[in-house]
């Protein structure tokens, strides 16, 4: 396909992720929101066939608000044949048309890449062995030091609601045996050189293992045996950093729930939680399809609803498109700030 050469123009390479859940649909639906600029180039990676479809079906059904997959840039692939309807199809096309967005996304500095939801099983079952989208994109920029970060900005009081995750897709069990001192602070160097983007000297969290923060070994031994030396340990050689913790898990988030809704509440710029629910639970509770997925440590911007495919609801008409919204407003500010650092 030919794809604009406009270099000076900002592009967002749209991975449409499983075309069998909800990503086609909430796409199409956040390209044509007033809440996106219109200086931006956006080019879809995936089967128009399968685009032109969703947005038949979905006028069909009543829904009026749609970008036409006619006036869009697409990078067009048929991976597999488009009769078929199995899991291992959908798994296999989502796959590469991540796959290609990362090629795109490479060619051009100005850009960023924005991911549609996938699904791991399918992946499987195409023989795509990997836990996630963030895994994919760190093997395939040849980093292994990258950071799986969801915020969120408040649109009551335009605070930006960080968290970091020290482990990310593992089972609860293996979660200790990952943690250790080198790992926190890659995580936190990864943390800071994200959060000074939006303040010079950012106050950043860190939650607790164990309940109560592990109540001086009684609940649980890692954070009195190393955590609190580590955190000690990266703070004095990070001393523009205020740093706090661990924190009992339990009330860590508190301040975030404030903070969203009160311009005058106390705010932090980042929490770094020790796995995957721990700290998913509070920003999606607290951020209500605003929270962003977004991987930091990566040579470009990527971001992504932090939600899944939505199978039970596909094809219905009632999918949410505001955090695919808020993964493009995201990707949006990110570059912006990253121009404004690099200018200074």
């Amino acid at each position: 396909m030919n794809i604009k050469k406009t270099n000076n123009t900002f592009k967002i390479v749209l991975s449409v992720g499983d075309e069998s859940g909800i990503g086609p649909e909430i796409i199409l639906k956040a390209l044509c929101s007033d809440e996106l600029p219109d200086n931006i180039d956006f080019i879809l990676v995936g089967s128009k066939k399968n685009l032109l479809n969703t947005y038949n079906h979905l006028k069909s059904i009543g829904l009026k608000k749609l970008a036409n997959p006619n006036s869009l840039q697409i990078y067009d692939l048929e991976i597999s044949p488009s009769d078929d309807k199995s899991k291992l199809n959908y798994g296999n096309s989502s796959f590469y048309y991540l796959i290609k967005a990362i090629e795109l996304v490479k060619q051009y500095p100005n850009s960023a890449l924005v991911t549609g939801p996938i699904c791991k099983k399918s992946w499987s079952l195409a023989g795509h062995y990997f836990s996630g989208q963030t895994e994919v994109l760190a093997k395939s920029c040849g980093i292994k030091k990258v950071g799986m970060l969801f915020t969120a900005k408040s649109p009551i009081t335009g605070w930006r609601f960080n968290t970091l995750l020290a482990t990310t897709h593992i089972p609860l069990c293996e979660v200790p045996k990952r943690l250790n001192t080198k790992l926190i602070h890659s995580k936190l160097d990864l943390f800071k050189e994200f959060c000074i983007k939006y303040n010079k000297k950012p106050t950043l969290k860190v939650a607790g293992l164990n309940p109560h923060a592990g109540e001086e070994g009684i609940l649980g031994n890692e954070e009195k045996d190393w955590l609190n030396d580590s955190l000690i340990a990266w703070n004095k050689k990070n001393r523009d950093i205020k740093l706090l913790g661990p924190i009992s898990p339990d009330s860590c988030w508190n301040t975030s729930a404030k903070a969203w809704r009160h311009k005058d509440a106390e705010k932090h710029d980042g929490i770094l939680a020790m796995y995957h629910d721990q700290g998913l639970i509070p920003i999606k509770v607290i951020a209500l399809n605003y929270s962003v997925n977004t991987t930091i440590g990566l040579p470009f911007i990527r971001t992504s609803p932090d939600h899944g495919t939505g199978f039970d609801i596909a094809g219905k008409g009632i999918a949410q498109s505001q955090s695919m919204i808020e993964a493009i407003k995201a990707a949006i500010e990110m570059n912006k700030n990253s121009r404004l650092l690099n200018t200074h």
